[in-house]
């Protein structure tokens, strides 16, 4: 069974940075375009990053497009999210998610489009 393990999370102060990890198993992680997506408290699931299987195309929610960096080690099996110059509105837990590709080099958007979901790791930024 595919595994995905978010770590990274915790509290911080506006401005600060934070990285978070999803370390996937049970897969062969080059075969799966990963995203990234968070939940605040009383709002639905949203999209924050994608990359590809390589690592080489990223996409990026406008809310965080210059401050969040997506990357991906596959021979780690890991995908990372760099979040800089954070702000209180990033607070949310946050999920990482695989979708298996074949002979795609794409990313993707909507969750319903992801196979598997990690159980998220949770951020705090305060003001």
């Amino acid at each position: 069974q595919v595994q995905l393990v978010e770590s990274g999370g915790g509290l911080v102060q506006a401005g600060d940075s934070l990285r978070l990890s999803c370390a996937a198993s049970r897969i062969t992680f080059s075969y799966y375009a990963m995203g990234w997506f968070r939940q605040a408290p009383g709002k639905e699931r949203e999209f924050v990053a994608a990359i590809n299987w390589s690592g080489g195309s990223t996409s990026y929610a406008d809310s965080v497009k210059g401050r969040f960096t997506i990357f991906r080690a596959n021979a780690r099996n890991t995908v990372y999210l760099q979040m800089n110059s954070l702000k209180p509105e990033d607070t949310a837990i946050y999920y990482c998610a695989a979708k298996k590709i074949i002979g795609s080099d794409s990313y993707y958007h909507s969750h319903y489009d992801y196979d598997y979901w990690g159980q998220g790791t949770q951020v705090t930024v305060s003001s």
